[in-house]
């Protein structure tokens, strides 16, 4: 039976140009198989520093799609900055969590695709399309001003934003878990814009729910 599903597919920006890309791969699978199991999903790395993930729960799909890029820009060499391409469809499909991204073909995993295939064309890092369904444009409009403020992002910014999803924690946790004083993670989060994409989340988690009742 075909339900609705998150689908997002990807590459890494200028992998090539990587001082270290042994170094750079690791953070790529390590976010893969953290942010799939997170959200009980399945993901392949494909093509060098090309990749695929399927969720079961559309809701996940953003979290995780910021999740890996603030991982990769946390991590960034001090003279490149990583990053990544990520596309994200959803739409019905009969894909079942235990079953592989390679094995799958439906129009969600091929909607994904071609937005990947279409942002190469341009300056974006991060699309989202909705199959056949109403208010896409609108969504896709405000994902395209998050994509805009990821792409300010310091690595400190994308370390306090990656915590901050990650464990859902106070400032004054976080604060611990960086070793640093509060304010500075308060300034960190409020350079990344954090209150307004977490209202984004929400409101994207809200609707993709609300949408599947």
């Amino acid at each position: 039976m075909a339900q609705r599903i998150a689908v997002l597919t990807g590459d890494l920006v200028d992998s090539r140009k990587a001082s270290d890309p042994k170094r750079l791969f690791k953070v790529l699978d390590t976010a893969l198989e953290t942010i799939t199991e997170r959200y009980g999903g399945q993901s392949e790395r494909y093509r060098g520093d090309g990749f695929q993930v399927a969720l079961p729960d559309p809701a996940a799909a953003l979290p995780a799609a910021v999740l890996l890029r603030a991982a990769l820009i946390r991590h960034s060499e001090e003279r490149q900055r990583w990053d990544a391409r990520i596309a994200v469809a959803i739409g019905k499909d009969s894909w079942q969590p235990e079953q592989r991204v390679t094995e799958a073909s439906g129009e969600v995993f091929v909607r994904s695709g071609q937005t990947l295939d279409a942002m190469s064309e341009g300056a974006s890092h991060l699309r989202l399309s909705l199959v056949e369904e109403d208010g896409s444009e609108c969504l896709a409009l405000l994902t395209r001003f998050v994509d805009d403020l990821i792409d300010g992002w310091s690595r400190y910014a994308a370390e306090a934003v990656y915590l901050s999803l990650w464990y859902e924690e106070p400032q004054q946790a976080l604060a611990k878990r960086l070793g640093i004083s509060q304010p500075s993670v308060h300034k960190r989060l409020r350079a990344a814009r954090w209150a307004l994409l977490e209202d984004y989340l929400r409101y994207l988690g809200q609707r993709f729910k609300d949408d599947s009742r």
